[in-house]
């Protein structure tokens, strides 16, 4: 499990420019140095976004891909009445307009991260309470505290709450992880009720969807609140490959 660059245990990041396009690359690289011949990439959130870019870029050895969402949205007015009805709904009361207006974090990250660095890197307090607006904000997941706090303190002694913050305006410079081209992967999407729907018209539209599993329960944090769902539907995909 790779810890991307400028979050967590990798540090943070020096230069400017390591979009989720450039992270794809690094850990194409990094797999083709470890010797892996044959692999498959899992992505949730921002990790979605490099796993969505591994798919554009396609480099030799990966058979699958495998996230949680699909940032995709009607281009057109005929593609909009092509959505299925719980599609149409999720944008408009459902999970997606809801994961979308409470993403306060996104456009602050996208446009002044750096502003905001300052206060994270100087603030326990600071850094709790802008993580806990994703933690607690969608759904209401019920997170153990003890988790929330690990999560939060690995930010904290790493130093990362700055390059983790830049990432999102690295890729709203570039388009990356959001970027309509071609990905001819074979991909799955895992949807939870609680979390940004991925619409699945939109999806296909540049992507090549080869499943698309609604699950029973669970939100943005599935892999913490429900690893058993997440888990069985990663081994079911990648054992059809």
């Amino acid at each position: 499990m790779p810890s991307l660059p400028g979050f967590g245990f990798s540090g943070p990041t020096t230069r400017t420019g390591w979009d989720s396009a450039r992270v794809a690359r690094a850990l194409a690289a990094l797999m083709t140095g470890l010797g892996y011949e044959r692999w498959g990439v899992v992505g949730n959130d921002v990790g979605a976004l490099v796993a969505r870019e591994l798919g554009i870029l396609a480099p030799e050895g990966l058979v699958g891909v495998h996230v949680q969402q699909v940032f995709a949205f009607p281009a057109d007015a005929d593609e909009l009445a092509r959505l299925s009805d719980a599609d149409r709904a999720s944008l408009t009361t459902g999970s997606t307009a809801d994961f979308r207006a409470k993403a306060g974090y996104q456009p602050i990250q996208e446009k002044r991260p750096q502003t905001l660095a300052y206060a994270l890197e100087d603030s326990p307090a600071g850094l709790l309470a802008w993580n806990a607006e994703l933690w607690t904000g969608f759904g209401e997941q019920a997170v153990d505290a003890d988790e929330y706090l690990a999560h939060v303190t690995i930010y904290w002694l790493t130093r990362t709450a700055g390059s983790a913050a830049r990432h999102y305006l690295e890729n709203a410079r570039t388009g990356a992880g959001y970027r309509d081209l071609p990905n001819r992967v074979p991909t799955a999407i895992a949807v939870f009720p609680e979390d940004f729907r991925s619409l699945r018209a939109c999806v296909e539209r540049s992507t090549n969807l080869v499943r698309y599993t609604e699950l029973p329960r669970g939100g943005h944090f599935a892999a913490v609140t429900d690893p058993d769902l997440l888990v069985g539907d990663v081994r079911a995909f990648f054992a059809s490959l």
